[in-house]
């Protein structure tokens, strides 16, 4: 008889041999005093300091959330009661959409209860649906993109990252006849890299394709009024549906498409991964309506993290400390290795207090395993000048190599 516990167990064994076996660290985030939290663990919790949350802009600590939130759960309890078609539909769902394609400037939007689950149903009803459809997607997109892409059935193609040339290539040899979808980022949370967005919009626009660019990376901490790197580079409208997320810039949790309204009409209405879920809880989309029509009318938060980021990634510059790309708010501490990623991040945590989650494959491939580190604009600069101290010396204590900018002859 096949023993199935025992084979979990030797995956599990071999994961851990590689480096690659994932840990959770439990912590309570303390309202009021982000970054900071409390990790929990054998004996007394402990106050640390956390530098890889995707609450960029420390929205879910905002008074003005947290006032939201609190008001709709003595409003309207705590779920939802049922999927958006039976009871789960409520005022502040309707109104985060209405909010959403505002910041878009889309004719409709359809929230999620997740970003995953977004780009997953989506993409599954807009390539599948599409009839012979070939979709071209970016060989770094998001698990979520590539789920979906091949959930939907479509032909699919991959282009080299951010290789406009190949994805031209690649359309061209497609026949002309055929509908065709392009699914991209605009920024890449692993790299820290922006797609070349007017190179690709004005590639659909030349092949007749339709586009899906994922920024949830980007939504509330770029362009005007938070509306992503497509708008603050002037290409707004130029990409077909935007794919957003509320648990990051917005400081909540949830995902979310916006285009026009016969498209997302169609994501409403044939996405299984929409039509059988419980739908978010009112107090969460209450909580991220107040957040993104906070970010509307405020860049003050969007410049701070702009400047925390820049400091860090100057000061981690001067140690040679190097980084896989400076083109976004995330700095990603390049290690190259699985095992030593692990013991950078647990000396900054134990001699620190500095919590950094080690980044190891599949998220990554094999040999370019890093520290994803996002400076908040709660990190002070003390805060950023010290975690930068901390991990130069770890750094040598490691003999891990360094990268010195290269002399300018003259």
């Amino acid at each position: 008889m096949f023993s199935y516990v025992d084979f979990f167990s030797a995956e599990i064994e071999a994961l851990k041999r590689r480096g690659g076996y994932r840990t959770f660290l439990e912590i309570e985030r303390r309202a009021g005093s982000f970054p900071a939290a409390l990790k929990h663990g054998p004996g007394p919790g402990r106050r640390i300091s956390v530098w890889c949350s995707n609450d960029y802009l420390g929205m879910g600590q905002h008074p003005l959330v947290l006032d939201a939130m609190k008001r709709a759960v003595d409003e309207s309890g705590a779920g939802s009661g049922g999927s958006r078609n039976i009871s789960g539909n409520s005022h502040y769902h309707v109104s985060l959409e209405e909010e959403l394609a505002d910041l878009h400037g889309t004719e409709a939007a359809l929230i999620f209860p997740s970003g995953y689950a977004a780009n997953d149903a989506a993409l599954t009803v807009l390539a599948g649906r599409l009839p012979g459809c070939v979709v071209f997607s970016d060989e770094l997109n998001h698990a979520s993109m590539i789920a979906g892409i091949r959930h939907s059935g479509a032909e699919k193609h991959v282009f080299r990252h951010n290789d406009a040339d190949h994805l031209e290539e690649l359309l061209a040899g497609t026949d002309p006849a055929l509908p065709k979808l392009i699914a991209l980022e605009s920024v890449y949370s692993m790299e820290s890299d922006v797609a070349p967005l007017r190179r690709t919009a004005e590639l659909a626009e030349q092949y007749g394709a339709f586009t899906y660019l994922d920024e949830v990376h980007a939504v509330g901490m770029y362009g005007p009024r938070g509306a992503g790197k497509a708008a603050e580079l002037g290409l707004e409208g130029r990409f077909d549906v935007v794919q957003g997320t509320l648990a990051k810039a917005f400081g909540a949790a949830g995902g979310y498409v916006a285009g026009p309204a016969p498209v997302i009409d169609a994501v409403r209405s044939f996405a299984s991964a929409f039509i059988f879920t419980t739908s978010l809880p009112p107090a969460v989309a209450a909580g991220a309506l107040a957040a993104v029509r906070h970010l509307k009318r405020s860049d003050r938060e969007r410049a701070q993290l702009r400047a925390k980021a820049e400091l860090l990634k100057a000061l981690l510059a001067e140690h040679g400390i190097p980084v896989v790309s400076d083109e976004a708010h995330i700095v990603p501490v390049l290690i190259g290795d699985a095992a030593a990623c692990r013991a950078v991040a647990d000396e900054l945590l134990e001699r620190h207090g500095c919590y950094v989650q080690p980044i190891n494959s599949p998220s990554v491939a094999p040999g370019s395993e890093r520290l994803r580190v996002t400076p908040t604009p709660q990190h002070s600069d003390s805060e950023v000048v010290a975690f930068a101290r901390a991990l130069d010396g770890i750094w040598d204590r490691a003999g891990l190599a360094r990268r010195h900018a290269e002399p300018v002859a003259g």
